[in-house]
């Protein structure tokens, strides 16, 4: 099956200036692109990857700077222009910053490139007009078949993604077949199990968020294009992406603990996008230019604690590495998973004493971890949903079975009628 494998560059200081203009010219190449497309659509007309591929071939003709960088990597952020543009609407597809974009660029042609192991810890592949291009060795690529290879720069460090086949077949059954857990995200606890284990580690220490302020701080007094300004946003993506490693491990240890112990891992279903979207403005109708009280600082501080905890890269690495171990996962609707018992099944608001406690109001039960009782009743949902699989729908519910291409997996969903 299809997996990736990321490796950090080092490049020659040559390698590393011709990078740079890969990137830049595959930036311009996109937004000539991109403002060419909304000059059509502003005349009610369409334009696509076939007639601008011969536009950029006669283009290359003419400008020597399009002719020296790889044309399978122009090619390739044209075809990733029109996939976006159909996606996502020609108007809303967002422009390439020279400053805050990122340097990105493909090479779809991955079975002409030649890759040799070095040393233990090095190996090298062979890329169009960059040549060998040494890596750091940090997983295996024997018995794999190459892709496509991409560069992407982060920081002061570029880095080499492959996309490779890896010639596992996706197992039929799960090693223990009647297992299953449910999986409850939160702000205060990442990961909470039906079992009663509540996964969860800092991602920032106290030192660094003192640090990560002092830098937002002099970044917002430095000029704009300074040479000081470039340096403090440097810095401060170095702290960033530091954090992010460490949400990015957790959530890839935390699924693959959960993945090889359970046949079904039920989660609810979170569209965490649309969860951390910014308060909207109330405008004051009596006084005009003036807006009322909308809660902005709450939910943006609410926004930054869901996407501190990192749920859809969590999603990710589950449905990722539950293609190697049979693992079902089941997502069900998120309504009231936190308010009713997971022992009498009454629903109440009340019976959530604080953040962590829920002492239910009905029944004469302790009281219990609040995440704990939420997995059990997504496990209770889960385990429905599965057993219609099995049987009818039983009466007043619909059924929907959803196919998900990333791990030819089904979802189903128990929604009312």
């Amino acid at each position: 099956m299809l997996a990736g494998r990321r490796f950090r560059v080092e490049f020659t200081d040559e390698q590393a200036t011709f990078a740079e203009q890969i990137g830049a010219v595959c930036r311009a190449v996109w937004n000539t692109g991109l403002e060419q497309r909304r000059e059509y659509r502003r005349r009610g007309a369409w334009m696509n990857y076939q007639p601008q591929a011969k536009e950029l071939a006669e283009a290359k003709a003419e400008h020597p700077w399009l002719a020296q960088v790889p044309g399978h990597c122009l090619q390739q952020t044209l075809m990733d222009l029109d996939k976006a543009c159909r996606t996502h609407g020609t108007l809303r597809v967002h422009w390439r910053s020279g400053r805050r974009w990122a340097p990105s660029f493909r090479f779809p042609e991955g079975s002409k490139m030649a890759v040799e192991q070095l040393n233990r810890r090095h190996g090298r592949v062979k890329l169009p007009k960059l040549g060998w291009v040494k890596f750091r060795l940090t997983r295996s690529l024997h018995d794999v078949v190459i892709r496509s290879a991409t560069l992407t720069k982060q920081g002061r460090h570029w880095y080499l993604s492959l996309l490779v086949n890896d010639g596992i077949e996706a197992p039929t059954d799960h090693a223990a077949p009647d297992t299953a857990v449910g999986v409850d995200r939160g702000v205060a606890v990442a990961v909470a199990t039906s079992v009663g284990e509540l996964l969860d580690r800092a991602f920032v220490t106290e030192g660094e968020r003192r640090r990560a302020l002092r830098l937002q701080r002099k970044l917002s007094r430095c000029a704009n294009g300074s040479a000081n300004r470039n340096k403090t946003r440097t810095d401060l993506a170095e702290l960033r992406a530091r954090e992010r490693r460490r949400r990015q491990d957790f959530c890839q240890k935390t699924a693959h603990q959960l993945a090889h112990t359970n046949a079904l891992v039920v989660l609810e279903k979170l569209p965490a996008k649309n969860m951390t979207r910014r308060a909207q403005p109330a405008s004051d109708p009596d006084n005009p230019g003036r807006y009322l009280p909308n809660g902005a600082a709450a939910k943006s501080g609410l926004n930054k604690a869901i996407l501190s905890k990192g749920w859809y890269r969590f999603e990710q690495a589950l449905t990722s590495v539950s293609r190697y171990t049979g693992t079902t996962v089941v997502k069900v609707p998120a309504a009231f998973t936190s308010q009713r018992c997971s022992a009498c099944g009454h629903v109440d608001p009340k019976s959530r004493e604080s953040q962590a406690v829920f002492r239910c109001t009905h029944c004469s039960r302790p009281a219990e971890h609040a995440d704990v009782n939420a997995a059990k009743n997504i496990l209770a949902a889960g385990l429905a949903v599965t057993a219609c699989r099995e049987s009818a729908a039983p009466a007043g519910t619909a059924v929907t079975l959803k196919q998900e291409p990333a791990g030819n997996r089904e979802e189903l969903l128990l929604q009312p009628a």
